[in-house]
């Protein structure tokens, strides 16, 4: 897709040709005039201003035959330029090119500020699904699409945007995968998903990639290619499905917690730093989290990737541990200042919205 930054950079182009072009037309009338026909410099360079102008002054000094012929070439040349430059400048006021111009500039200042955001790779029905909740959840992202119509709708919502192709690296680059969390390629190809996911695994081995998947053997690919986690929208939904078949309250709890519009309840995930955390070393017990922020510890994932549903007052915490926890979002914002101030950096607060 041919994007309006493209087409920005080709006026100016375009424009800056048309004003090189009618310098050196300046100056070869003036080195004719000034060598050839023997005039002062002040003389040359005045009479090629007001050939070029066109303004029928009459001419400085008497010309010879042959003056006069390079004086209508002079014209001929002065008018066809500087008509293409009025043209080029017409067209891009009127199409506004240049106000585009200036939310360009704005638009890379922004993207260059950001630091620790996602990225969504993908405007599309699921894009915009995860853009809603994205923002209901005050992080920053950013959305990448090639298509113009999808960035004008997120434009129009008042999304960052970026119209280019999520599987190059120059794009990648441009939304700062480089300073990113989190990247989600949602883009309607699986193998778009693939290539978007290989590439911000590269130029970022740390950064956490989340794939959608339209079959059960992209699944897999995704996974080899480096995704954290694949999500596959007929799979998810099934389950969904099934599950509000057999357990409808146990689903409204759990949807209610995790991305409802007027919840009490939040779900949230603490990693805990030896360098910052007092508690690590010590039981669930003795650490007193429960008491002292309300919050309950629902689960621990492991650094080695185990998963600890319901711990025990007996277990322990270790360095590189994940707790999943629940409250309320007060609980959870006192659970994170009593964790220590690293976690205080990264936490999300969760809003009543």
């Amino acid at each position: 897709m041919y994007n309006l930054e493209q087409k920005y950079k080709r006026i100016q182009q375009e424009l800056m040709a048309g004003a090189i072009a009618l310098v050196c037309i300046f100056c070869i009338g003036t080195l004719w005039y000034k060598v050839i026909e023997g005039w002062s410099w002040v003389d040359a360079a005045y009479m090629t201003v007001i050939t070029l102008a066109t303004v029928g002054y009459g001419e400085t000094q008497p010309l010879s035959s042959r003056g006069r012929l390079f004086t209508i070439f002079l014209i001929l040349m002065g008018v066809i330029n500087i008509s293409y430059i009025v043209n080029r400048f017409t067209s891009a006021v009127i199409e506004g090119y240049f106000l585009e111009g200036i939310k360009i500039r704005q638009q890379k200042r922004l993207m260059e500020s950001l630091l620790g955001h996602y990225i969504i790779c993908g405007f599309s029905r699921t894009g915009r699904q995860i853009a809603k909740e994205f923002r209901a959840e005050g992080v920053n992202f950013v959305i990448v699409d090639s298509n113009l119509e999808s960035v004008a709708k997120a434009q129009e919502i008042g999304y960052i945007v970026y119209q280019g192709d999520a599987t190059l690296d120059e794009t990648l680059l441009t939304v700062g995968v480089d300073k990113a969390i989190c990247i989600v390629a949602a883009l309607p190809s699986d193998a778009e998903n693939l290539y978007t996911v290989l590439s911000a695994k590269t130029l970022n081995p740390g950064i956490r990639a989340i794939a959608r998947a339209s079959t059960e053997e992209s699944v897999q690919k995704l996974q080899r290619g480096g995704a954290d986690a694949v999500i596959s929208p007929y799979i998810t939904g099934g389950k969904r499905m099934a599950a509000a078949a057999l357990r409808p309250q146990v689903l409204d709890f759990v949807d209610g917690i995790l991305s409802g519009s007027d919840r009490q309840l939040y779900m949230e995930e603490f990693l805990l730093d030896p360098s910052m955390c007092p508690f690590v070393g010590q039981t669930l017990q003795r650490a007193k989290l429960r008491s002292q922020s309300g919050a309950l510890v629902l689960a621990i994932r492991r650094a080695d990737g185990n998963l600890i549903g319901g711990p025990t007052g007996d277990t322990m915490l270790m360095s590189g541990d994940t707790l999943i926890c629940m409250g309320t979002a007060e609980q959870l914002r006192s659970l994170n200042q009593i964790l220590g101030p690293i976690n205080y950096q990264q936490f999300r607060k969760p809003r009543n919205r």
